[in-house]
């Protein structure tokens, strides 16, 4: 947790949170957000964070006697981020009709040979950086079809 992501990324999820339950009509807490226990937190010793070697040590310990052994043997998930490994599978497939098309625009500047290890990996979601290189290119490529942009590479 660094000063950065305190002062600013979180401040854009709350702000992001507020709005998606409003448009509900849930009314959504935040109980980990409270600035004393940040503050703790934040100050506590690394090696107080981690003693186990698991991220988010200090949570896990401060609420196992309260939460199912499911939820505190969750791994930590980035946000936002899609756990279901069929979301994987099916990037890969979007990745391997891409790849069909060997006049694409977007292999101007996407690696065509990254790309194709990326769709062909057994498990994509052993690796958030293969997943995310695969959203990336797809995405690429639909702004590519949609936009129609002139690249001028140099």
């Amino acid at each position: 947790m660094s000063h950065l992501h305190l002062t600013r990324f979180v401040r854009v999820l709350l702000d992001r949170k507020d709005r998606a339950s409003m448009a509900t009509g849930l009314e959504v807490r935040v109980p980990f957000c409270d600035h004393r226990l940040v503050e703790y937190v934040y100050n506590a010793p690394w090696a107080l964070k981690s003693f186990d070697g698991r991220e988010k040590t200090l949570l896990r310990e401060a609420t196992a006697d309260v939460l199912p052994k499911s939820v505190y043997d969750r791994v930590k998930s980035p946000y936002p981020s899609t756990q279901d490994p069929k979301y994987a599978l099916a990037l890969q497939d979007h990745a391997k009709d891409l790849l069909a098309d060997p006049g694409h625009r977007v292999f101007d500047v996407v690696d065509r040979d990254r790309l194709r290890r990326a769709a062909e990996t057994a498990s994509p979601q052993s690796t958030m950086a293969s997943r995310r290189g695969l959203e990336l290119a797809l995405d690429l490529a639909l702004w590519l079809d949609m936009y129609k942009p002139t690249l001028t590479l140099s």
